[in-house]
């Protein structure tokens, strides 16, 4: 319990919660008083020692939840003590209807056999949840882990089992028992996903390594930024956007004529006997013209929002930009930022797509765009994207991928994940890597605003 106490109080700190030694001893002297075999006096208790502001009050209660919510969940059920050998035999013969990764986890229900250990970890390091140490991804990641395991399959499948045993004979009263059995067990099932889940975050969350002391917020990973350090980088986007602006204006005055083509103008000039009198340039370069696609789900919300507010404050500076939002649907939001500034025509798109509701899909997205908005994209176009390429098992869709590409001058990947965990758990992003120009890891706003300087030239 001590260590549990110790990883809480780090994981508090992580959060912004500000926590001196002696506040720590503290805590530590109270629960010798006190105890912690009461919940709530030792939540108490914990609370009076740690916590000093009001606003921190929901940062501890959620982090508490997630440290000392409990291990124990309900107990799985065993198949009735009464089962007949002809029961049985009925029920092994519909098992053996599935295929072997099904029949599996049909079994392990039907004996109320909880997942090990061994089990949960492969499915943390399949769905990335050993990467993650956000709380509020607890549910999202949950539902990742249930699709790793496949158990919207198994809930299909428990039903044909079902059907299956009742054309064979069994008897509507043992069919009942069985249902009841199972979708308890299942039930159960999730709960322990759940409840790893969430100690895994918490868990990752402690051990989150501290910035170092003078690090520049604009350096920070946008998953370890706390909303009020977010607060502050939106803030940063104005000065960030003016400096991009200037050195995208001066690149522009340079280039109004076009730059001096020194070797085209001796060779123009050897007639005359090489004095300069015809001046050559090279091309004039044009302002770009932007097409971006922003996926604003929980995990890239921070990046997608500072990623819009940047290039819709430089608007001056770009021919044309049509602008995209998606989660497991697509919506045009240009419209947005021609009736309001940037920073509340993103908060209005955010609002209107909130997080935690559906999966990620960028196949279906795809397919939205292609179906609506192919003509914004010609050979003048720099297509974008904006995401960490995974989508939650979905049709990645790479032939819709492809030919919005061919369609485009050039197309550029922005993704926070570094390129080894890319094809990991739900991730597509190794297929979608050959059919771009560029794809640049950006996971701070000094990087986003690199990756943006960039796009203008």
């Amino acid at each position: 319990m001590e260590t549990q106490i110790i990883r809480f109080v780090k994981a508090l700190r992580a959060r912004g919660v500000r926590i001196s030694l002696a506040e720590s001893a503290d805590a530590f002297r109270a629960i010798d008083q006190l105890g912690v075999k009461v919940r709530s006096t030792f939540r108490l208790a914990m609370r009076a020692s740690l916590v000093k502001e009001q606003n921190q009050l929901g940062i501890f209660d959620e982090l508490f939840d997630l440290f000392f919510g409990g291990q124990a969940g309900l107990p799985m059920s065993n198949l009735p003590e009464d089962l007949t050998d002809e029961e049985a035999a009925l029920l092994a013969d519909a098992l053996r209807q599935f295929n072997l990764r099904l029949r599996q986890l049909l079994e392990k229900l039907l004996r109320g056999e909880e997942l090990t250990e061994e089990e949960l970890d492969r499915l943390a390091a399949l769905t990335g949840l050993d990467q993650t140490d956000d709380p509020r991804y607890q549910n999202w990641m949950s539902r990742r882990m249930e699709q790793a395991l496949r158990l919207p399959e198994v809930q299909e499948a428990l039903q044909e089992m079902l059907a299956l045993l009742q054309e064979m004979g069994m008897t509507p009263e043992r069919l009942e028992q069985l249902r009841s059995i199972l979708q308890a067990n299942l039930t159960v099932l999730r709960e322990q996903i759940r409840r790893f889940s969430g100690r895994r975050i918490a868990e990752n969350l402690s051990d989150r390594q501290q910035p170092e002391e003078g690090q520049a917020l604009d350096d920070r990973p946008f998953s370890s930024l706390t909303e009020t350090e977010m607060e502050k980088l939106r803030r940063q986007v104005t000065r960030l956007a003016a400096a991009l602006r200037t050195r995208a204006a001066l690149r522009q005055r340079r280039a109004k004529i076009g730059q001096l083509d020194a070797k085209a103008t001796f060779r123009a000039n050897i007639k005359y006997a090489g004095v300069p009198f015809e001046i050559r340039h090279r091309r004039k370069r044009l302002k770009p013209k932007l097409v971006v696609i922003c996926d604003v789900s929980t995990s890239m919300r921070h990046m997608s929002e500072l990623m819009l507010a940047l290039v819709y404050t430089i608007q001056d500076q770009i021919s044309r930009t049509h602008a995209y939002a998606f989660i497991d649907h697509l919506e045009y939001i240009s419209p947005d930022f021609e009736s309001a500034p940037p920073s509340r025509a993103i908060q209005g798109v955010l609002q209107r797509m909130p997080p935690g509701y559906y999966s990620t899909d960028l196949g279906a997205s795809l397919q939205n765009f292609a179906d609506r908005h192919l003509n914004t994209l010609d050979r003048r176009t720099t297509l974008i994207f904006v995401g960490d390429g995974r989508n939650n098992y979905n049709n990645p869709r790479l032939d819709l991928f492809s030919r919005l590409a061919r369609r485009s001058r050039r197309t550029i990947w922005l993704n926070p994940e570094p390129a080894y965990h890319w094809g990991s758990g739900d991730s597509d992003m190794h297929e979608y890597f050959p059919l771009c120009d560029r794809v640049l890891k950006v996971n701070t706003l000094a990087e986003l605003s690199q990756a943006i300087d960039s796009l203008l030239v």
